[in-house]
């Protein structure tokens, strides 16, 4: 009888094993990687929505039309 339970040991260690190292070793590694990922995409979203918002909220600066030297400028005289 001995023998059979060493046999049921080995075989339900072995079952153990097999699950740990095939099924859930590779679904936490998967889950993490996952979340790595989603977590890069949201902090490069997060920096372009920054971003777009320090590109929206700077004032725009009048531009400076220049009159070139020597252009005829009209006025009236004043009598």
């Amino acid at each position: 009888m001995s023998v059979f339970r060493i046999l049921l040991y080995a075989f339900l260690f072995y079952l153990a094993y097999k699950i740990i190292f095939d099924v859930i070793v590779p679904v936490y590694r998967t889950t993490k990687q996952v979340k790595k990922g989603f977590r890069e995409m949201n902090e490069r979203m997060n920096d372009h929505m920054n971003q777009q918002q320090e590109q929206t909220t700077k004032p725009e600066q009048p531009k400076k039309t220049m009159e070139k030297p020597g252009d005829y400028i009209e006025y009236e005289e004043i009598k």
